[in-house]
């Protein structure tokens, strides 16, 4: 390569790469030495099955065209998984490349130092312009962050009308949020970014995340869709104890009001229990009346016949509502990603933009009757991964090798020319997606913290390799759980006891010590036992008191421009 160009493409702008290219630079060279924009798109818990470029029969059911356009352009990859299946640890895990122990966030309720090194401050550092669009959900804010501009949801967001912070303030937007965070990415793409430096936008949707209210055209998208129940709904969980104290199961945990959307009775509109009814208090009138309009003959339907329902058939009734409406939440954010690409393709962008479509974890579509996440069971382990960047991976690729997300921080890096700092955990893909990498990770690491805490999930910490997993429940128990993936792929069979696999779990046993090891671990005193310490987050009214009446409510509220 020209060696001037080598050194623009480390040190200098997009834009003064291409002015100093000499004319006879052949175009594949000169696009290589530009440093390539990045859209990093995340979706909070969506399965891996429900991502119709995985081939699975929900997928084909609720399929995702415009997700599937990104795997088409570039690389989908098979086996992309997590440090820590929650939301917080795992947006942490994603920014730094390394373990919560490490960037000191290992379970919801932390606050995390935005002023280490993180991928989107490091590009920065480098002359690359930034911002943050959606949901955010690790500080109230993104202090220490280094972004040119961020406009993001309050916490968890709202489906409906949600409040948005930025630097001046507080404000409430009447709409839906996932049209909105499109709309908000696709004006600082236009007319906000610095059109003289290369971009990095973080986008995250809050979408498809608990309570899975759908955008108003697509409310009755699935209303007669019938999705296959999993062979596993009605697991007993024998041979599995952390499993059996769960708080997750679909037709025995999930709020009949707030997350199934269920009636107090025939022709009433008023949900059944609902923990946060703030949500739905969110909806204008005119909301609220095409809201209850599009549930009531489905909901009179279900009241009208409730007590001649067995307990089975009401539990499938309860999976077919959270399948519709979960589906439904996913459409829009399909809808989404196809805008953003479009958006490249009309402007030139297409060729020299990383484009990212992940979730923060997987999720469970009624496995083991199972909604949520936080186990390292596969489902939510598990995350879907699509990548393209036309100008260096070619269309069509599949990655099988495991990768997991403390990779995507040293690879965004690598493509861009920034030297990745040494502490980072992960591994960058950028050999692996040429084909020239030879010796790839055998194995991965998990840790989950968070216990005690909503669904009552132990804590736990294993290993997975090719084949075979091995997970240890181990703060108010002492569990050992072993699975053949192979031969067990939904996780029914805990073999830990099974002597034919004994080999094969001593050499586990090491395995995790030896990634302990590997990553910097703290002795095992200071973590087995610790208490989980939350840390107070000032209010939004403290941090923008300017920004609220006498009566705590948000003064401004503006219909989408």
């Amino acid at each position: 390569m020209n060696k001037k160009l080598l050194s623009l493409m480390v040190a200098g702008t997009l834009s003064q790469a291409v002015s100093a290219a000499p004319i006879e630079a052949a175009p594949a060279e000169a696009a290589e030495a530009q440093r390539p924009n990045i859209i990093y798109i995340m979706s909070d818990d969506h399965a891996v099955r429900a991502v119709s470029a995985y081939g699975d029969i929900i997928g084909e059911m609720a399929p995702t065209p415009n997700i599937d356009r990104i795997a088409e352009n570039g690389v989908r990859f098979d086996n992309s998984f997590v440090t820590n299946s929650l939301c917080g640890p795992s947006r942490a895990a994603m920014f730094t490349g390394k373990f919560g122990h490490k960037n000191g966030f290992m379970y919801n309720g932390q606050v995390f130092d935005g002023t280490q090194d993180t991928w989107t401050n490091l590009l920065h550092d480098e002359g690359y312009t930034t911002a943050a669009i959606g949901k955010w959900h690790i500080n109230l804010t993104p202090d220490g962050f280094k972004f040119d501009h961020w406009e993001i949801l309050n916490d968890q967001g709202e489906y409906y009308n949600p409040d948005w912070i930025t630097k001046d303030g507080v404000e409430t937007e009447i709409g839906y949020t996932t049209d909105m965070i499109t709309q908000k990415t696709i004006t600082w793409l236009d007319s906000q970014r610095d059109k003289d430096k290369p971009f990095a936008l973080i986008m995250h949707h809050k979408a498809p995340h608990r309570n899975w209210m759908p955008a108003p055209e697509y409310t009755q998208l699935f209303a007669d869709v019938e999705f296959p129940v999993p062979e596993t709904y009605f697991d007993d969980y024998e041979g599995r104890v952390a499993a059996q104290g769960q708080e997750m199961n679909i037709y025995r945990d999930a709020q009949e009001g707030h997350d199934l959307k269920m009636t107090t009775g025939v022709g009433e509109t008023e949900w059944r229990k609902d923990i946060w009814p703030h949500l739905l208090e969110r909806l204008t009138p005119e909301q609220r009346a095409e809201w209850d309009a599009a549930y009531q003959e489905r909901n009179d339907y279900m009241n009208k016949n409730e007590a001649n329902w067995s307990e089975e058939e009401m539990a499938i009734w309860k999976y077919q509502r959270y399948m519709q409406d979960y589906l439904a939440t996913i459409r829009s954010v399909d809808d989404s990603v196809g805008e953003v690409l479009d958006y490249l393709k009309a402007n030139d962008l297409h060729e020299n933009t990383i484009v990212v479509y992940t979730s923060d974890q997987g999720f469970y579509l009624g496995e083991h009757g199972w909604f949520d996440k936080r186990f390292m069971y596969e489902e939510s382990f598990r995350t879907p991964l699509v990548m393209q960047y036309p100008a260096r991976i070619k269309a069509g690729t599949v990655v099988e090798e495991m990768v997991q997300n403390i990779d995507y921080a040293p690879t965004f890096l690598e493509y861009a020319g920034v030297e990745i700092p040494a502490d980072v955990d992960g591994v960058s893909m950028v050999d692996l997606l040429a084909g020239t990498n030879e010796d790839w990770r055998t194995s991965l690491y998990y840790h989950f913290y968070e216990f005690p805490a909503i669904h009552r999930v132990q804590r736990h910490y294993g290993v997975r390799d090719e084949r075979y997993k091995l997970m240890h429940f181990y703060f108010r128990m002492d569990e050992w759980e072993f699975y053949d993936l192979e031969k067990d792929p939904q996780e029914m069979n805990n073999a830990y006891n099974d002597p034919k696999y004994a080999k094969e779990i001593k050499r586990l046993k090491a395995e995790i010590l030896k990634l302990q090891n590997q990553y910097d671990m703290p002795p095992m005193e200071e973590w087995v036992r610790a208490p989980l310490r939350r840390q107070r987050k000032p209010r939004l009214s403290e941090l923008y008191p300017d920004s609220y009446d006498e009566n705590g409510k948000v003064k401004v509220t503006r219909p989408v421009k």
